[in-house]
């Protein structure tokens, strides 16, 4: 698992988005994979795999997530990384009191 500054790096980059206020950010953890060098990597192998896919999705604006990148580019040292534009169809949040 990739690390920065002793934490795994999705939990640096997740928490620098919240410090960042983006809108949201999630982290998957995939079940089977290959990046680049096509070498497989599947949670189906005896041991706990640590080097299966992560996904990680951050949702804002395209001027709060340029915020970020430049810490990504620091950070990142292999993997891929996207900008995608969505349509947004509900996007809903209640406040502590559920209202």
């Amino acid at each position: 698992m990739d690390r920065y500054k002793g934490k795994p790096l999705y939990e640096q980059i997740v928490l620098k988005a919240r410090e960042l206020n983006l809108a949201g950010a999630t982290v998957t953890r995939g079940i089977m994979g290959f990046g680049a060098e096509s070498r497989l990597h599947t949670a189906r192998l005896l041991r706990l795999s640590e080097d299966l896919p992560i996904i990680i999705e951050l949702v804002d604006t395209d001027e709060n997530i340029n915020k970020l990148l430049p810490l990504l580019d620091e950070i990142v040292v292999e993997g891929l990384i996207t900008l995608e534009t969505v349509r947004v169809i509900k996007y809903r949040c209640s406040n502590k009191d559920g209202v």
